[in-house]
């Protein structure tokens, strides 16, 4: 059996220009910013058209709508760089999750607590779930005894941002790098050399050699 394609719907414009303007008429704001008045739509077109410019409708919810006239293909480009440049200032902060069970031992604790830490110096936030299987669920304190262990094992250099929070079967509580926190510092490790024995500046003397001139 074949499958019915589903019905297309075109995309939605965000904004509007020359003929897809659906008012009958708007006020009309020429390219250097001067006011032409209220034109029907067609006359409008003609005065951007005469200008080898657009119609943008710029301000559809005033009455009637304002127009301008103006290159459109600029004005886009001008609204995409302003989005990209807002988008750029904009700080993204990763969560970084760890797991527990209650039954975790102190190994696998102390290593998730150096994860937890290397996560933090790195400037992620540590999400940390305790996780509750079964009659588990019976002794929440029991199984949150890590989420306070970290608590107190993190003090200056994160700190909690959130209280406990239980959602179905897990125990959870975020982390923030402190912004008071001391980065560790880098140790650089000078190795010494011994100076090169220096040479003596008068060359050994050599032995002389007499020659005699013995008559026999």
């Amino acid at each position: 059996m074949l499958k019915r394609r589903p019905f297309f719907i075109p995309p939605k414009e965000t904004i509007r220009i020359n003929e897809h303007i659906r008012v009958s008429e708007v006020r009309v704001v020429d390219h250097d910013g001067s006011q032409l008045g209220v034109l029907p739509v067609p006359a409008a077109m003609e005065k951007a058209k005469e200008r080898g410019l657009d119609l943008v409708e710029v301000s559809p919810n005033s009455a009637p709508p304002v127009c301008r006239i103006m290159d459109f293909g600029k004005y886009k480009y001008e609204i995409a760089k302003k989005q990209k440049a807002s988008k750029a200032k904009q700080h993204i902060i990763k969560v970084k999750e760890i797991k527990f069970h209650p039954k975790t031992g102190e190994n696998d604790y102390n290593y998730r607590l150096v994860q937890a830490k290397e996560f933090l110096e790195k400037g992620f936030k540590v999400k940390a779930t305790v996780v509750f299987r079964g009659r588990e669920m019976a002794h929440l304190d029991y199984g949150a005894r890590w989420l306070k262990k970290m608590t107190a094992d993190l003090e200056g250099l994160a700190a909690a941002e959130t209280k406990t929070m239980v959602e179905g079967r897990n125990a959870m509580l975020i982390f923030a790098p402190s912004k008071t926190a001391v980065k560790p510092k880098k140790v650089e490790v000078k190795v010494e050399t011994k100076p090169a024995e220096a040479k003596s500046a008068t060359p050994p003397a050599k032995e002389a050699v007499v020659e005699s001139n013995a008559e026999v």
